[in-house]
């Protein structure tokens, strides 16, 4: 993987000319250039603005401007400075200065085919720009890797998901067995309770307990009974049996 050529470019007021500029603005600007080398790029944005403020139209103002946004991070504000320039640059080699940093600053913020257009459009104004060679055939080579880890990440997802499914299925169906399991569960007490209660319908016979003393009245009772045959078949064999015959 090669590495993103972060190289900004900056117009040097000092040595280009500056018809146009009042004394003051140019003395901002130049203070804003050695501010921004120095690397303090917060001070050299406060210089920058006031020469835009006092000339909107200010190609260097803006241009420069949008550099100092770039080194913050800020890339959107970058973008909107370097667009302001781009209104005012008047020859090729300063509109692919200005399609250069916006490619930067988009790339920046991984708006990577953004970027590509951006560099592609420098390289119109200036085909031998060798840093926006470079940073082209990266941001090609990053755009390349995104959409293949996109791709890679689609199938990922694709595949959690059938897997997902697959897991909802195989939970239905273990669901659906437990409620079957707890259905015939539930089944079972009821029969068993209406044998249950199919029992206790049933008459049962009941034993009947009789006391001491009235078993021995019984006793008693078929004592004289058996006393009294007696006397009934004994009185019977002695008795003389009449015949009507004549012998």
């Amino acid at each position: 993987m090669k590495y993103f050529n972060s190289k900004i470019i900056l117009i040097l007021i000092a040595v280009i000319s500056c018809n146009g500029f009042a004394q003051s603005d140019r003395s901002t600007l130049n203070k804003g250039v050695d501010k921004y080398e120095e690397k303090k790029f917060v001070d050299a944005e406060v210089d920058f603005k006031k020469v835009v403020e006092k000339s909107p139209k200010s190609f260097e103002a803006n241009f420069n401007l949008g550099d100092s946004y770039y080194k913050q991070g800020k890339y959107e504000d970058a973008i909107k400075s370097f667009q302001s320039a781009l209104e005012s640059a008047k020859d090729n080699d300063r509109k692919a200065k200005v399609y250069h940093n916006i490619g930067n600053s988009l790339l920046k913020s991984d708006k990577v085919e953004q970027s590509v257009e951006a560099y592609k459009t420098a390289l119109k104004y200036n085909p031998n720009d060798n840093d926006t060679k470079y940073n082209l055939s990266y941001a090609l080579e990053l755009l390349k890797n995104k959409d293949k880890n996109q791709q890679n990440k689609n199938d990922q997802n694709k595949k959690d998901q059938d897997k997902q499914n697959q897991n909802q299925d195989k939970n239905q169906d273990q669901q659906s067995q437990e409620q079957n399991k707890q259905d015939q569960q539930q089944s079972q007490p009821k029969d068993q309770e209406a044998k249950q209660d199919n029992t206790k319908q049933q008459p049962q016979p009941k034993e009947e307990k009789i006391s001491k003393e009235e078993a021995q009245r019984i006793l008693d009772a078929l004592k004289n009974n058996e006393k009294d045959l007696q006397k009934q078949i004994r009185k019977r064999s002695g008795q003389i049996k009449k015949t009507d015959k004549d012998w």
